[in-house]
Order: C-alpha cells, then sequence, then structure tokens
C-alpha cells in the first residue's frame, strides 16, 4: 500500500517537472519577406543552429507569398505561433518584421512575448522597387500601425540594419529605436541580409537570438 502510494506519487513528480520542461521550451518563429520561403536566405541554417541549442524552431510559409497582404500574413502568423508567452520569440526579415509586428499589436492586453529580432525591416518606407510593387509596398506601409501598442507586447527587442540596403534605407532605423524600443545594430555591407547578397548564414542573428533569450 505504501510502495502504490510513493509510485503515484513518484509518477505525479514526473509528470510535474516533465511538464514545467515543455512549458519552458523556448520557441522561435521566423517570418521570411516578400518573395521569401522557409528555405531561403539564411533561415534553414538559422534553424539548424538553434535547434542545435536546444530551440524549438518553426519557419512557417506564409500565404500568396508573391502578393503578401496584411489579412492574409497575420492570420497565417497566429496560427502558427498558437499562444505566445515570454519564451515565445520571433525573427523577421523584411516584410516578415512588417507580419511580426502586426500580429503582435493584435495580442490582447496582457500578452508579452520573449523579444523579436527585426532584420532589414521598415515601417517608414522601401526604396529601389520595381514598376507595378508599389500597390503592394503601398498596402503595409498605409496600413495604419500602432508601433507603441506593439512595444508593450515586447520584453526585448534588437533590430538590425545594412548601410547599404537597397531596399530600406537607414532612417527606417528611427521607428524601431523611437517607438519600440529596439536596440540598433547596422552591418556594413550587408546588402538586404538575403541570398541575392550572397548571405546564407547570418551570426549577428544568432548572436541577437541567445543574447535576447537569457
Amino acid at each position: 500500500m505504501k510502495f502504490g502510494k510513493l509510485s503515484n506519487l513518484l509518477r505525479r513528480s514526473f509528470d510535474i517537472i516533465h511538464g514545467k520542461k515543455k512549458l519552458m521550451k523556448k520557441r522561435v518563429f521566423i517570418a521570411h519577406g516578400w518573395e521569401g520561403s522557409p528555405e531561403s536566405n539564411w533561415f534553414p541554417w538559422l534553424k539548424q543552429e538553434l535547434e542545435i541549442k536546444g530551440f524549438e524552431v518553426h519557419v512557417p510559409q506564409l500565404p500568396d507569398t508573391n502578393n503578401p497582404r496584411i489579412e492574409k500574413w497575420v492570420p497565417a502568423l497566429a496560427q502558427v505561433v498558437g499562444t505566445p508567452d515570454e519564451n515565445t520569440y520571433f525573427i523577421g526579415h523584411s516584410m516578415g518584421c512588417q507580419a511580426i509586428a502586426r500580429y503582435l499589436s493584435s495580442l490582447p492586453e496582457e500578452a508579452k512575448v520573449g523579444g523579436v529580432i527585426f532584420v532589414a525591416g521598415f515601417f517608414k518606407r522601401l526604396t529601389g522597387l520595381e514598376e507595378g510593387e508599389e500597390e503592394t509596398s503601398n498596402h503595409w506601409l498605409n496600413t495604419p500601425l500602432d508601433l507603441e501598442k506593439v512595444r508593450a507586447h515586447l520584453l526585448k527587442s534588437i533590430a538590425i540594419f545594412s548601410d547599404n540596403d537597397r531596399y530600406v534605407p537607414l532612417d527606417n532605423q528611427d521607428d524601431f529605436h523611437d517607438k519600440i524600443g529596439s536596440e540598433i545594430i547596422t552591418m556594413k555591407q550587408m546588402g538586404h541580409f538575403s541570398g541575392d547578397d550572397g548571405t546564407l548564414e547570418l551570426p549577428i542573428v544568432l548572436e541577437s537570438v541567445l543574447r535576447v533569450a537569457q
């Protein structure tokens, strides 16, 4: 009888400990940009590096990537994330930063996430667009977004820019620093941090995630 009670107690203790470990698992969601995919750029490399370090990593394929729309991307991201918490982290590239910010602004007031790494993010303007791309750009840039509300859901954030990004001018830093409270990192000669620029590994992002998730 005593042995049975002890066995049940040990089993319950194991379940509690195991459950806490599951709850404490740090999750990372990587949001690709316009015309991107989970297999593009530095995402596969980063996913592998983070998984080696014990993170659970998701890189969802956001819908209709050649014609991205807020009303499609934000719900798709929300569905993948489920219930966010302080062990939930995000990494966005280019328009993926917009999607993450808009997702955060949609959360209940009490919701908090561990942090975000914004890479080549923009809220102010884009440059170097090809003919016909302004409509998509304007869709994201001209749809209102409360950046103070975004900030309220974040414990930490870092925004990374390149001094020769053909699409994202450096004046986009202002919103991240002043309104979201992000730490700003400016890299030299990294273009748009894309595979087209030869960027298939991006250690600064890995370092930033690890620092934010400490």
